[in-house]
């Protein structure tokens, strides 16, 4: 457990106030649990794959001139297929990733059961690599070894790269598929709209451009929480991404109408 508030510290580290960062480390505040958040990738990930994914099936339709029902049809059909698809997929990947997380620990655990001279020594050599004296890296290696849970944290970390996920497997699915389908559905809510409303075939295409661009930016913004950039060029970058493979799709779409006739 962290005695700093972490987000006011990543905060002083984009604004450089080092006033702010002292601040976060006093013992005062409230530990970190490293939760807040832990899905705000899946989120954000499976979101950004359900618009852009949905629009583009949007833009080709509406590219090869399709009725209203063929881009409902074909949008929602995508919706469900495709954040099924992305869901098993995040579940499958973090239990493999966390399954071959516990396969390498089990295996240092019983090598520093039944080597841990080995082990010791080989921890010594990494540190001596990354440029500490000899006898630094006996004293700090004799230290982790005295608790066999420490030692073996470190070891997967120094010695394989591995770090312990807190992620549940099935959470990330549940995240990712939510996310999918409400930030997917956005493309085809002015369809719905103008479907049900009865406002005619060429009402849905341009509000949906406008409502995806608006969430695409929202999104772009969102995703620069964890990775630190300015929101701002985030939401441009993910708006230009998806505008790309929009347009493509719509081209592509138009090209190609003549074979829905």
């Amino acid at each position: 457990m962290l005695t700093r508030n972490i987000d006011k510290a990543r905060d002083a580290y984009r604004s450089r106030d080092v006033e702010s960062l002292r601040s976060s480390h006093d013992a005062g505040h409230e530990p970190h649990s490293g939760n807040s958040g832990k899905y705000i990738k899946s989120i954000v990930y499976g979101g950004l794959d359900g618009i852009i994914t949905t629009f583009a099936v949007v833009a080709g339709v509406a590219g090869a001139a399709l009725p209203v029902g063929v881009v409902l049809i074909l949008g929602f059909a995508n919706l469900i297929a495709d954040g099924l698809a992305m869901a098993f997929g995040d579940f499958l990947s973090t239990k493999a990733e966390d399954e071959f997380y516990q396969a390498e620990r089990d295996r240092e655990e019983w090598e520093f059961d039944n080597h841990l001279d080995g082990e010791k020594r080989e921890m010594v050599e990494l540190y001596i690599g990354k440029g500490l004296a000899e006898e630094d890296a006996k004293q700090i290696v004799d230290i982790l070894a005295k608790d066999r849970s420490t030692m073996v944290d470190v070891m997967m970390i120094e010695e394989l790269g591995l770090f312990k996920s807190d992620q549940s497997p099935l959470g990330n699915a549940f995240a990712t598929f939510l996310s999918f389908v409400l930030f997917g559905f956005v493309p085809l809510l002015s369809y719905v709209t103008g479907y049900l409303g009865k406002f005619g075939k060429d009402f849905g295409f341009p509000w949906a451009c406008v409502l995806t661009a608006l969430t695409l930016f929202a999104l772009g913004s969102l995703k620069a929480r964890f990775t630190g950039r300015p929101w701002i060029g985030s939401g441009l970058e993910m708006l230009l991404v998806g505008g790309v493979a929009a347009l493509a799709a719509f081209g592509i779409g138009h090209l190609l109408q003549g074979l829905a006739g």
